[in-house]
């Protein structure tokens, strides 16, 4: 990782270039243009996804203290929180844009994750856990942790060889995950094999995806691992732990799994701000000879 100094210089050139150019759009938001421009509140959340700070508000305090004079202008957090809302578009533009200078892998995995908002004692009813279309939180089943969560569903599309997420979606918590699949694949290129865990095993499914042109390959049983023969076990579960890594990457290095929002459309914004700053970390930062 850059020095933080550093990371912030990068950061801001990468996205001032990008408004600057029109790879990234905002929309244009009612009255006065604030002081801090919108390249810098972008700067100021990717560095603290990339840094791993769990708390937003000693992260500005550290940036106000530190970096004062990169960020003259820089708001609360009230209205950072405000502003970085208003910017979620930004964030998820930006990691498109990134990612399209990555050749697509023709092998790729999908895979769900758990995205929870409140601990399940804590529900007592009806609560402004919604977002649009209907979408609201609900209860569903963390098979990585053996537990039950209150939350939403994160989905993801990812290359097998650079783990860089192609596609992404906030769904239901108890949701069916073909369903999951089949919207995050639609209006791409179809992926030529796609590694997939038994959750969404079904022959309609895989029947729809071979007429595609993709091949669906579920990842084996613990008995079909046993079966399988020593020396070919460990390349099985290399391919499979590359989502779970991802997953792990972002929800526990990232600190989705601690996201602090309070509101879907919080949520939703910081999800794109570490799935940006995730793929930032893979494309751009990531050392020459070291392997994903």
């Amino acid at each position: 990782m850059l020095p933080l100094s550093l990371l912030l210089v990068h950061l801001y050139v990468l996205i001032d270039d990008a408004i600057k150019t029109g790879a990234v759009t905002v929309p244009r938001r009612p009255g006065p243009a604030p002081a801090c421009t919108d390249a810098e509140v972008l700067t100021i959340a990717l560095a603290r996804h990339l840094h791993g700070s769990t708390s937003e508000s000693a992260w500005l305090r550290r940036i106000r203290a530190e970096w004062g004079h990169y960020f003259p202008r820089l708001p609360g957090q009230s209205q950072f929180n405000r502003r970085a809302r208003w910017l979620w578009g930004a964030f998820e533009l930006l990691r498109a844009h990134l990612a399209a200078g990555v050749p697509a892998d023709g092998f790729q995995q999908i895979d769900t994750t758990a995205l929870p908002v409140k601990h399940p004692s804590r529900v007592r009813g009806p609560d402004s856990w919604t977002g649009p279309g209907g979408l609201a939180a609900g209860f569903g089943r963390d098979a990585a942790h053996g537990e039950w969560f209150y939350g939403f569903r994160l989905g993801l599309r990812c290359d097998l060889g650079s783990r860089v997420v192609r596609a992404w979606g906030i769904t239901r918590a108890a949701v069916d995950e073909r369903a999951v699949a089949a919207g995050l694949l639609e209006g791409d290129r179809p992926p030529e094999v796609l590694l997939l865990d038994r959750g969404f095993a079904g022959r309609a499914f895989a029947a729809a995806q071979t007429e595609r042109g993709t091949r669906v390959v579920l990842a084996p049983t613990r008995a079909q691992r046993r079966a399988v023969p020593a020396a070919a076990r460990r390349p099985v579960a290399v391919l499979r732990n590359r989502i779970e890594t991802t997953n792990g990457e972002i929800t526990e290095v990232m600190g989705l799994a601690r996201h602090g929002a309070h509101t879907f459309w919080g949520l939703l914004a910081r999800t794109a701000a570490v799935l940006c700053a995730h793929t930032i970390r893979l494309v751009l930062l990531r050392p020459a000879n070291k392997p994903t």
